[in-house]
This record gives structure tokens, C-alpha cells and sequence, in this order.
């Protein structure tokens, strides 16, 4: 989990030039044009609460989340992995960004490319890797693939396939707490094709109602699955939705690091502070097929170049090494800590055993009320 230091810096008004109030109705959270390095290259907004040190943590858990997928990708070809591979190429910033901007108290729903935000959340690559396995040591014990687990004490609510319905369950997530005088902000992810489910307009409309300390992070990456976002919703900007429940809509370049977290934290402050619900959307892009075995036939060369040099890693390293705030010794220092992270986590899974067959039987229903099933014999012993 991220570490909750003192915010170093003097405080600015917001990520970036152009950003008015979260209060405000609408979709009024266009961030300005993207900040520039001296030779026009690309970098991150510069306005910014944080301190050297903690942009150095982001950018850890920025790497951790590009090269442990990559390193599922590997596991895949050489058939270690049971099931599918969803990557989140090019937009890992958006999930890393957001979720850094939480305190740890705060609960999350993350979709299946939303890795980065699990990361954050205090997961470790190794029970990552264990999961995608199946392995008995995974957090699921085999029963489920993916991020399809979850982890109450961090804060991490394990998701569905089920594209929408985890909005409703933050919502519940947002109403207990209140209930139990908590003052937590309940956090869920959504792209999309997503934002167009009923469970998505039924779960935003009563947190919007009952002025929940719900954030909703769009995840606008163009397609859902290979339909274009032009195809499946009649706006332009996702955040243009929020003006029909009456909160804060807000647009935030999301291959950009700094204004994700950024926007979000100031979305955190104010739905904590009574508020209420705020929609966030992230413009970025997928640069892989909805899963490995997608070749994304239909995504144009051209495209993928143009969003390849934004590029929200690289854009990090740039930002770090143009604005002194780290030296190139300093980032290949926390490469080779990642690395061998992951690699001693690879290892650990793949020395994990496979579940025994018995045990899927337990831990489905609560086996103080509902012994495990088991399929009646057949054939055997009369």
C-alpha cells in the first residue's frame, strides 16, 4: 500500500489550467492542453501537490503494473496460465493515478484492466500471478481467474464479469458506512461500453441521491470490446452524463499520472466532505486487443502509432527525468527493484501446488450454515 506521508509542495489549483470547482454541475473538468518538454515531447502536468518522493512511489507502481503484465503475457504463451490475459497497455496511468489519490480506508472496484489500482491497494505480484494460475496459493485458492478476488481489509472489493453491477454494490458499499459513521469514499471503476448497462444509471442515481462519497473513474479507452465508443453512446464526453443526476462531472487526460491524481483527490476531499458522488472520465486508450487472443483487427496501424507516443509510462519517465525531480540512475534503480520483485514472485507461484479437487467445494456458501456439496456417487461402494 502506498505510503500516506505529508503531501510536500505548495498546494495548486487543481492538475491542471482550466479546472473549476468539484461542486459545480456538468462536465466542467476539461484539463487543459498536455504539458510539453522543451523539445515538444510530451511530459506530465506539473502542478502538482506531491513531492519527489512520492512521484517516485508512483512511479514504481506504475512500472510494477506495465511489466507484471507483460510478464502474465509470458506465463500465457508458455500455457501457465488458466484462462484469459486482459491487459491494460496505455492506460495503466488512469488506474495507478486514481487509486494513489485514496487513503487507505477507502474501498475500490476495479474492472479486470485495472490491475495498477489493485497494486496500489497492497496486493503483491505474486498473488497476482498465483491467481492467474489457479494456483492453491492464489488469493481464491484456484476457484476464480484474474482479479476476480477481492480483499476486504485493503479495501478491495473483487469484481464481476458483470460490466456495471459493481456501481450499485460501491453505492452499499458507501450507504453501510455511513450507517456505521464511517468516512470513507467508496471508489468504482467503469469504461465505456459499461456506462451504457442499467446497473450503471440505477447504482449512480441513488448514490447521487443520497449524496454517497461514490466516485465513478470512466475509463473512455474508445471501444467495448471491438464496438467504437461512437457506436454504443450518442455524447461525446462520458462526463456529460453526470448533469442528468445533478453532480460534478469532470474530464481528465488519462494517460497523464499527475492529473489523474490530481482530479481525483480533490473528487476524494470533496465527496468525503459531504458532497456526494462525482464522475471522473479518463480519456485514454487500450493498445491491446479486449484480451491476448483479440488480434484487434480492427484498430488501425496509424492509431495505435499516434497513442503509442503518448505512451503514459513513457511520458512519466520523461516528466521525471525533464523536471530533475529523479535522475536516470534513480529510475533504473527502481526498474531492477521491480524486476527482481518479480521475479522471485514467478518463482513463488509457479512453486504454489494445484488446488486439491475437494476444496472447491468449500468456501462457495458460509460452511457454518451450509455444509459443502459434493456430488452424490454413481458408481461406487452400495
Amino acid at each position: 500500500m502506498k505510503t500516506e506521508t505529508k503531501r510536500k509542495g505548495a498546494s495548486k489549483q487543481g492538475a491542471a489550467k482550466g479546472r473549476k470547482d468539484a461542486g459545480a454541475n456538468g462536465a466542467n473538468g476539461v484539463t487543459s492542453s498536455p504539458s510539453t518538454a522543451a523539445d515538444g515531447e510530451l511530459i506530465c502536468t506539473t502542478e502538482t501537490t506531491l513531492g519527489a518522493e512520492q512521484l517516485l512511489e508512483l512511479y514504481r507502481y506504475l512500472l510494477l503494473t506495465r511489466l507484471v503484465e507483460e510478464r502474465l503475457v509470458n506465463l500465457y504463451r508458455q500455457t501457465k496460465v488458466v484462462g484469459g490475459v486482459f491487459r491494460s497497455l496505455g492506460q495503466e496511468a488512469t488506474a495507478v493515478g486514481t487509486c494513489y489519490a485514496l487513503e487507505s480506508r477507502d474501498f475500490i472496484a476495479p474492472l479486470i484492466r485495472d490491475l495498477g489500482a489493485v497494486l496500489v491497494k497492497g496486493i503483491r505480484p505474486r498473488e497476482i500471478f498465483a491467481q492467474y494460475m489457479a494456483k492453491a496459493w492464489g488469493p481464491s485458492e484456484g476457484r476464480d481467474l484474474n482479479i476476480h478476488f477481492g480483499n476486504m481489509e485493503k479495501g478491495f472489493i473483487g469484481p464481476i464479469s458483470h460490466l456495471g453491477d459493481m456501481i450499485p454494490v460501491m453505492t452499499g458499499i458507501a450507504l453501510g458506512a455511513r450507517m456505521q459513521q464511517k468516512e470513507i469514499v467508496a471508489l468504482a471503476y467503469i469504461g465505456d461500453g459499461g456506462m451504457s448497462t442499467g446497473a450503471f444509471h440505477e447504482g449512480l442515481n441513488f448514490a447521487a441521491v443520497q449524496r454517497l462519497p461514490v466516485i465513478i473513474i470512466a475509463e473512455h479507452n474508445w471501444y467495448a470490446y471491438s464496438t467504437p465508443t461512437r457506436l454504443q453512446t450518442a455524447v461525446e464526453n462520458l462526463a456529460d452524463k453526470a448533469a442528468g443526476y445533478g453532480i460534478p462531472g469532470h474530464i481528465v487526460d488519462g494517460n497523464d499520472i499527475i492529473a489523474c491524481y490530481e482530479v481525483t483527490k480533490r473528487a476524494a476531499d470533496y465527496a468525503r466532505s459531504g458532497g456526494g458522488a462525482v464522475l471522473i472520465e479518463a480519456k485514454t486508450y487500450r493498445r491491446k486487443g479486449h484480451a491476448e487472443h483479440d488480434d484487434q483487427r480492427y484498430i488501425s496501424a496509424e492509431e495505435l502509432e499516434m497513442w503509442e507516443k503518448r505512451d503514459p509510462v513513457d511520458r512519466f519517465t520523461r516528466h521525471l527525468l525533464t523536471q530533475e525531480i529523479a535522475t536516470q540512475a534513480q529510475l533504473d534503480a527502481i526498474v531492477a527493484d521491480v524486476q527482481r520483485e518479480i521475479d522471485e514472485d514467478v518463482a513463488w507461484a509457479e512453486e504454489s501446488p494445484m488446488p486439491d479437487a475437494e476444496k472447491v467445494a468449500y468456501g462457495v456458501f458460509d460452511n457454518s450454515i451450509v455444509p459443502p456439496a459434493f456430488r452424490p456417487k454413481i458408481f461406487g461402494d452400495k
